[in-house]
């Protein structure tokens, strides 16, 4: 994954866990955010193609999905 793509995967995984949105629609809401977020920050420029970013940190949302589901379950580690 890019470098870039993978910092606003991170910023918005910790986004929903920081404000609790953990459906789709808070999960692509968090991405344009994180987008325009890096635009005013001068980290991406406004003629990059968000677009095609957007569409592609949209397309991992399955990935985000397992991936908040593992951090959410209690780990317990019971002697044997």
């Amino acid at each position: 994954m890019d470098d870039l793509l993978q910092d606003i995967y991170l910023l918005v995984k910790k986004k929903m866990h920081e404000q609790g949105g953990y459906d789709r629609e808070a999960y692509l809401e968090f991405v344009d955010e994180t987008l325009e977020y890096f635009v005013e920050k001068g980290k991406l420029d406004p003629d990059d193609n968000t677009e095609f970013m957007r569409t592609q940190l949209a397309e991992m949302w399955e990935v985000m999905s397992e991936s908040l589901a593992d951090d959410e379950e209690p780990q317990y580690n019971f002697p044997v």
